[in-house]
């Protein structure tokens, strides 16, 4: 897995103050897409160990809430074993920590993929560009839902974050 940036203290991918990994690969290429560079997997930096370490440096300060996987997309086909895999041994040496994750996929499309049980929030659906709207919160487009993914999977429909 390649990824183009490691950002820090950010409050825009999620709620309170995040480290967002933004990986490389992307196939739903939306038009208007806000990143686009991070479309091509074989772009960026390759996700090493200190890489991860600098992830996990992170998260080990108190007042970071969690991380938030975007990019890209991390469902991506060559990122889905990666981000799930990091995303369990986040789970499990930062228990009290959130994960969020954007996806062009629509929940009812992955909710059978086992990084789903590792993720606190989800905002899925590709970016539409008629359909943008700056009054959405954490997404772009008025077609794309925030999910609490433990309430739905507890409540087996889905259930918006607010």
């Amino acid at each position: 897995m390649n990824y183009h940036n490691i950002t820090k203290d950010d409050m825009l991918n999620g709620e309170g103050l995040r480290v967002v990994l933004w990986v490389a690969g992307c196939s739903h290429h939306c038009k208007g897409c806000h990143n686009p560079i991070t479309w091509d997997a074989k772009q960026g930096l390759p996700f090493d160990q200190n890489a991860k370490q600098e992830l996990f440096n992170e998260l080990k300060k108190d007042y970071v809430s969690g991380i938030t996987f975007s990019g890209g997309d991390p469902l991506y086909e060559s990122n889905i074993e990666p981000i799930t895999n990091l995303a369990k041994e986040i789970k499990e040496l930062f228990p009290t920590k959130t994960i969020w994750l954007y996806t062009g996929f629509k929940y009812e499309e992955i909710c059978n993929l086992e990084i789903i049980h590792y993720v606190d929030v989800l905002c899925d659906g590709k970016f539409e560009l008629d359909k943008k709207d700056e009054k959405t919160h954490w997404v772009g487009s008025t077609n794309q839902r925030v999910i609490n993914v433990k309430q739905t999977l507890n409540q087996g429909k889905i259930v918006l974050y607010k």
